[in-house]
């Protein structure tokens, strides 16, 4: 049976409210038969919810043991479950009293029926993407050259972008910056990585050429380039190189790329340091400028990010730690740091932490809340805030 509007003000009086303080047309709601608990409430800011409406998708991606998160086409947020005491109500074609005060309403009553129910909803997050999962994934099959015995085994797993997107909790904008990163490439439509000694080895050849030919590094052009060392390595694996190691540009017609010397005296350190667990300071950086092109100046701020300096042992050695090899979470990545060291200066933890700002965080405030300072030696220092075990 449906309320008449006898029934509505008679239960205005009984609850001591005034008519006139209300709009006259008056709701009556009921459950429907097929009303069901089981719907899930998204709240979604302007932004994402414009793309909805423009008929572009969001993604929820993650495995079953992963914190799902949700991603649009450049953006990552973590989903969480909001309760609410007030039990939400879904009312198809329900008019707000905005939309009543517009209409010409006198005394009506409209009854509405309750399609569903729920006593939370979903919120939304903004986070960083997960992306350690990324560089994980491409490792387990790096790419060593075309001659390699792992490209003749076809049971070596590869990626694609759908894998990628199907796998990684970012956004594909997210995702495919940091492929650039990574400087993965696309071989036969897989995402691969190249092995780092395959990688030097291309660039040992690159810059032999830039010698040989007597060029400038900041010229280098890329059709000679193709020409003389193709009969070497794959064409494409040689201007792949070239993208990783310089920038390139357009002058008359020809395309030349500008060489990076801090990217690769930065790789050449590696080179250096990967196989010594530590490395006589003043000896790797003697070793270190002879290893690089000549023309090319090695310099220590080269290696933020990639290599660390210890100035209290004697003599001052110097080791690889790379920051994308730490753990992802904001209070891991602090414990691993200092475990490593007790006492961290600021100079030397911001490249560790840089990648854990927000948009509005600052490296100052993740030390505010994850370690102490004090003074040692008229330096500013950092300790943990937690004992490390």
């Amino acid at each position: 049976m449906e309320r008449t509007r006898a029934e509505v003000d008679a239960t205005l009086q009984t609850a001591k409210l005034d008519a006139a303080e209300l709009l006259p047309a008056a709701h009556c709601l009921r459950f429907g038969p097929a009303a069901a608990g089981d719907v899930c409430l998204l709240e979604l800011e302007p932004a994402l919810c414009g793309r909805l409406q423009a008929g572009r998708s969001l993604v929820i991606r993650g495995d079953k043991d992963e914190q799902a998160v949700l991603c649009s086409e450049d953006k990552t947020y973590d989903l969480k479950v909001a309760d609410t005491s007030n039990m939400l109500l879904f009312i198809p074609g329900c008019k707000i009293p905005e939309q009543l005060k517009m209409e010409e309403t006198h005394g009506n009553i409209i009854h509405t029926e309750i399609f569903g129910f729920s006593n939370n909803y979903w919120e939304l997050r903004r986070c960083r993407p997960k992306l350690k999962k990324l560089k994980k994934l491409l490792m387990e099959n790096t790419y060593e050259g075309p001659d390699s015995e792992k490209e003749k085994d076809s049971s070596h797993s590869k990626y694609t972008t759908e894998d990628l997107l199907d796998q990684i909790q970012a956004s594909e904008e997210e995702i495919m910056t940091q492929l650039q990163v990574l400087n993965a490439c696309e071989i036969g439509g897989y995402w691969r990585i190249l092995e780092f000694d395959y990688e030097m080895k291309l660039l040992n050849h690159i810059t032999q050429l830039v010698d040989s030919e007597s060029w400038s590094f900041s010229k280098v052009p890329l059709s000679t380039c193709l020409q003389e060392l193709g009969p070497l390595e794959p064409e494409e694996m040689i201007e792949h190189c070239l993208k990783c190691y310089g920038k390139k540009y357009t002058e008359e017609g020809a395309v030349y790329f500008e060489l990076s010397a801090d990217k690769i005296c930065r790789a050449t350190a590696q080179m250096l340091l990967q196989n010594a667990v530590k490395f006589n300071l003043a000896e790797f950086q003697e070793v270190w400028q002879q290893s690089v092109p000549e023309g090319m100046t090695a310099r220590l701020d080269q290696l933020k990010g990639l290599a660390l300096v210890d100035r209290q042992s004697r003599p001052e050695i110097i080791f690889l730690l790379k920051a994308e090899d730490l753990p992802e979470g904001d209070q891991e990545r602090f414990n691993s740091l200092f475990s490593l060291r007790e006492k961290w200066t600021e100079e030397d933890i911001a490249p560790y932490i840089q990648d854990l700002c927000g948009e509005k965080q600052t490296i100052g405030a993740l030390l505010t809340k994850y370690a102490r300072s004090s003074m040692q030696n008229g330096v500013k220092v950092y300790n943990s805030r937690r004992p490390i075990s």
